[in-house]
């Protein structure tokens, strides 16, 4: 029989937007509002020419993470034991009242530094992220070390460079050869890939791709090479032995910007391909194969990725592979060179998002990735201070995605930690609150963003209302500054007067500009961004040899054990190697149907990740190991033991172990996510979590 179609709703206008999640493209949107509550598709803008129309499934999919019906829709208050589940309704006043007396309680009884307010990136947006900086100043509570992602990648490219910032991305359609170095693409990037083929398309450009396993960027580059976890640097310092050795470093622009060219000449004569190969695992030839073609290639395109900030050496492993077009001279060409970030390009002003004017430099800073050590009251934490009682949290879901997890878990069930999380659905976080506050999402509230991965500010104005009674960020911010006494003009302003003052304070114009055009083409002029003025260090050089514990970086709190990072391109030795206990070494890699523990709410997200956590291991150590394809595992470390389904695949090395994350701990047998076997040690110099860097040891479970 014919059967009706139903129509879709038609929208009643497009609205436009940014992604504000934790991915460098930072994606122009346009939005299908079909109602004043409701969107309909999500898709990339055309009209920007970095996102050039083309967005992730996830993003595109975007309804039905807004529409969903878990949801937090009121204000709750815990009315049973930590972790139980067990809640009641409480009004958004009460809530807030409660708050603020349990915070001002733990001022009282220890100072003002046991608040230790702790956010991070689950909206990028520099308002609705950053504004808890400014309740932290205020107030002079605990300072927050930021460290779980940028601080090894960022250090890294900075040691040579000097900025964090580096060639156009839209240079990739003029280059010869593109190496795609620590990131994959086709999974956390997409546009990456996008450009990369369009070169590969239109001007026949080459495609290198450099990662641990054979995920999806691998699988479709020209030369895929695939090294062991942590060892990027002894690939990097082989190639550029060959391209020494056969006569393709350019010695005029060696001595001309950068440091100790000779010296890293002779450093080099050592690592040649057969004594990378020895410590990757990578092929010789496949090495050779390499430094030919951007020997060969002076339009080669480094495009470096946060994979290097998840291991114990990857600073040094980052400034490596940084290294290698500078010692080819591609700095000097069109589609040459190398990027990683463009944080430093924007001149921000935020005194009124984060109080940075009232900020006291003495108060300590906590690191984010030991929250564990310092929840269980561990000395070296806490900074010698008093203990955490009290914390609010936004943005971040620290129960899932930090390391060490079963000393964090700890941390969160004391029952004399008071601790607020203000979210979008019942997270493990929120699950061990005692005050849930409802959030609500990009599309429902205003704020502006920043790429990392191009160049471009982005307006993202509120386009529906929020379900429930779903309050922004900056609502609950300036709602506890109330209560609390906090002072400053930032409380007092709506989100879009912040956004607007801080646009004119930085020299962005006005927000009836940003509004009119949606996006600032924030790029540096070709001679900049190329740094043919000269790097930026004082003398104009590129450094080969980085004075680490002084290598500019945003946030400088010494960590790690800096004394010993090499002096020149190495591999250093400081990861967690394999030992007869832990025979294997295991990376965390991201997945691409979820952002950290971002979209693992929805169906048609766990559906991609084949709808249970996996680790992938090689036939012959299956084979060895007794272990069938789709079999239960446990593997398991110092730190604790994960159940989980093997996956038995022939795109990872012998010995090497990859379980692509983040699903929620209790999507584990035994309610064990993944981080219970990650580490929560400092990496040198400026801190971070080493999540792809980690020995094992796997068996079958029972």
């Amino acid at each position: 029989m014919n059967q009706t179609v139903r129509p879709l709703p038609q929208p009643i206008r497009i609205g436009h937007s940014a992604c504000p999640h934790d991915c460098p493209s930072t994606c122009a949107l346009e939005v299908e509002v079909l109602d004043e509550r409701t969107i309909g598709r999500v898709r990339g803008a055309p009209d920007n020419s970095y996102t050039a129309g083309v967005i992730c499934a996830k993003v595109a999919r975007y309804a039905e993470r807004i529409h969903h019906p878990d949801r937090l829709l009121q204000p709750m208050r815990r009315t049973g034991p930590k972790g139980s589940g067990s809640y009641a309704p409480i009004a958004w006043d009460d809530a807030l009242d409660l708050v603020a007396e349990k915070f001002l309680e733990a001022e009282r009884r220890f100072g003002a530094q046991s608040v230790w307010p702790y956010y991070y990136a689950g909206t990028m947006g520099l308002v609705q992220r950053d504004g808890i900086h400014r309740l932290r100043h205020a107030k002079k509570y605990s300072g927050f070390h930021s460290t779980i992602c940028v601080n090894a990648a960022y250090t890294g490219f900075a040691a040579g460079t000097g900025r964090i910032a580096g060639v156009d991305p839209r240079e990739m359609s003029k280059s010869d050869v593109i190496v795609i170095w620590g990131t994959n693409p086709v999974s956390t990037q997409v546009n990456v890939m996008t450009h990369a083929a369009r070169a590969r398309k239109e001007r026949g450009t080459k495609i290198v791709a450099v990662d641990v396993y054979m995920n999806g960027t691998m699988e479709q580059a020209d030369l895929a090479v695939m090294v062991k976890p942590g060892t990027d640097g002894a690939l990097a310092c082989a190639v550029m032995h060959c391209l020494f050795r056969d006569g393709k470093a350019d010695w005029d622009y060696l001595d001309r910007y950068t440091d100790a060219p000779r010296e890293l000449e002779a450093h080099l004569k050592t690592r040649d391909p057969q004594w990378a190969s020895a410590i990757t695992g990578c092929p010789v030839e496949t090495i050779e194969a390499f430094a030919k073609l951007v020997g060969e290639n002076k339009r080669s395109y480094f495009r470096l990725g946060y994979g290097f900030s998840r291991s114990r050496n990857g600073p040094v492993n980052m400034h490596a592979a940084a290294c290698i077009p500078a010692v080819t001279g591609a700095w000097l060409h069109e589609g040459g060179g190398a990027f990683h970030n463009n944080a430093d390009i924007y001149h921000w002003n935020k005194s009124l998002i984060e109080g940075q004017d009232v900020r006291d430099p003495s108060v300590r800073m906590i690191d984010q990735s030991r929250i564990g050590a310092a929840l269980t009251g561990d000395r070296e934490a806490l900074k010698d201070g008093p203990p955490v009682a009290a914390m609010l949290i936004q943005n971040t879901n620290p129960v899932s995605v930090c390391p060490d997890q079963e000393v964090v878990k700890r941390g969160f069930a004391r029952e004399d930690l008071f601790v607020c999380v203000h979210e979008q659905f019942m997270t493990e976080t929120a699950r061990m609150a005692d005050v849930v506050l409802p959030a609500t999402m990009f599309m429902e509230h205003d704020d502006v963003y920043q790429s990392g991965g191009h160049q471009h500010i982005i307006l993202g104005p509120k386009l529906i209302e929020p379900p429930g009674e779903c309050r922004p960020n900056h609502a609950v911010i300036c709602g506890l500054a109330k209560r609390l006494g906090a002072e400053h003009p930032g409380f007092n302003m709506t989100a879009r007067e912040i956004i607007d003052a801080t646009l004119q304070k930085s020299g962005w114009g006005t927000l009836e500009r940003l509004e009119r055009d949606k996006w600032i083409d924030c790029q540096p002029d070709f001679e900049t961004a190329h740094y043919l003025k000269g790097f930026a260090y004082p003398d104009g050089k590129f450094r080969f040899k980085p004075d680490w514990p002084r290598v500019p970086f945003r946030s400088a709190y010494p960590a790690g054990p800096a004394e010993k990072m090499p002096k020149l391109p190495d591999h250093w030795t400081i990861i967690e190697e394999a030992d007869a206990e832990h025979p294997f070494r295991l990376a965390t890699s991201p997945s691409r149907g979820f952002l950290n523990s971002t979209f693992n709410e929805t169906k048609s997200s766990q559906a991609q990740n084949r709808g249970r956590p996996d680790v992938m291991i090689h036939p012959d150590d299956a084979r060895a190991a007794g272990i069938a394809d789709g079999a239960e595992v446990v593997i398991g470390n110092k730190r604790g033991q994960v159940r989980l389904h093997a996956k038995v695949y022939e795109g990872v090395r012998r010995g090497v172990l990859i379980a692509e994350s983040i699903w929620p701990n209790d999507a584990y047998p035994d309610g064990r996510g993944i981080n219970t076997v990650t580490g929560a040690d400092a990496i040198a110099p400026y801190g971070g979590a080493a999540f792809h860097d980690n020995r094992v040891w796997i068996k079958p479970f029972g």
